[in-house]
């Protein structure tokens, strides 16, 4: 799946979820929502594909043994400063990441491409395309999957639009802080 294909994703299930407790969505847990739907790739696309540490690009940070340990910890962080809600967010995006890059593979049968999930302890499925980010984006084309995760932005954005866009507040908040101290560290 497609980075905006887990974002998306990730935040339908995560707004169903929300809501389906009687609440909508706020700031600071989406943007750990947001933080999480893209985890697993920024740390082994990165690691495999361009330093070669990892064996791949769906290695450490996709197997469901280092999501659990993850868990562990984000779940002690955030109930220590009182965030569970941006904890359970960020696990919600993470988890989503993980079993959809997935879906494909389990809807056509391929069985074996979702060794991955518990790796080290199950070997690395092969490789369908060079292990490079030019390669992987290379591949892309409008076909059936794409239109689902492109069906599934617009669902998201209209969701999200929905809910009051929670998480922009927040960034703009950061970004006007953020601006505010460069402007002040240049007058000094």
């Amino acid at each position: 799946m497609w980075p905006w294909g887990h974002a998306a994703l990730g935040y339908l299930c995560y707004t169903f979820g929300i809501r389906a407790q009687g609440e909508t969505p706020n700031g600071l847990p989406v943007i750990a929502l947001a933080i999480g739907t893209q985890f697993p790739d920024l740390v082994d696309k990165p690691l495999g594909w361009t330093l070669g540490i990892l064996p791949g690009g769906r290695s450490l940070a996709h197997s469901l043994l280092t999501l659990a340990v993850v868990a562990v910890v984000v779940g002690y962080v955030a109930h220590r400063y009182h965030r569970s809600a941006v904890g359970v967010a960020f696990l919600v995006g993470y988890l989503t990441h993980v079993l959809s890059d997935g879906l494909y593979s389990a809807i056509e049968g391929a069985y074996a491409n979702l060794t991955y999930l518990l790796w080290p302890v199950l070997p690395m499925p092969e490789p369908e395309i060079a292990q490079t980010f030019w390669a992987h984006f290379a591949q892309a084309s409008l076909d059936s999957y794409m239109a689902l995760e492109l069906g599934l932005v617009i669902l998201s954005i209209v969701g999200w639009w929905v809910d009051g866009r929670p998480g922009l507040g927040v960034l703009r908040t950061t970004g006007e802080r953020w601006l505010s101290r460069v402007a002040n560290a240049g007058e000094q």
